[in-house]
């Protein structure tokens, strides 16, 4: 329980970090942050995980590139679901999806140790 909460909470500042870095990709405080990283990560256990077994195929082909645009899709429909959260186009929510990743790879390495 304490693992899921730190990688809701590390998702969260990693939005916002993104968020001063990205152009195209805003979040207006914490409590949104918080809110888009719990709204993505259920989009990403529903429906991007249908998704994600539908597009198996192009995944295998493209090594796993296409998880990404899949997480990408996800971050948009977040920020149209959540106020305070807005993502402007494809390109900075494949990069939003990308640090996001990034994060996810280093909290699992990060909780392996403990």
């Amino acid at each position: 329980m304490i693992k899921l909460l730190i990688h809701w909470l590390v998702s969260a500042l990693t939005l916002l970090v993104v968020s001063h870095f990205l152009h195209g990709f805003v979040v207006r405080g914490l409590e949104p942050a918080l809110v888009a990283a719990l709204v993505i990560g259920l989009l990403n256990a529903t429906l991007g995980f249908v998704l994600k077994i539908i597009t198996f195929p192009i995944t295998i082909i493209t090594l796993g590139l296409f998880l990404l645009v899949i997480n990408a899709a996800m971050i948009l429909l977040a920020s149209r679901l959540v106020t305070g959260f807005h993502v402007f186009g494809w390109i900075p929510a494949l990069w939003g999806a990308v640090a996001l990743a990034l994060v996810g790879i280093a909290v699992h390495a990060g909780s392996k140790k403990i």
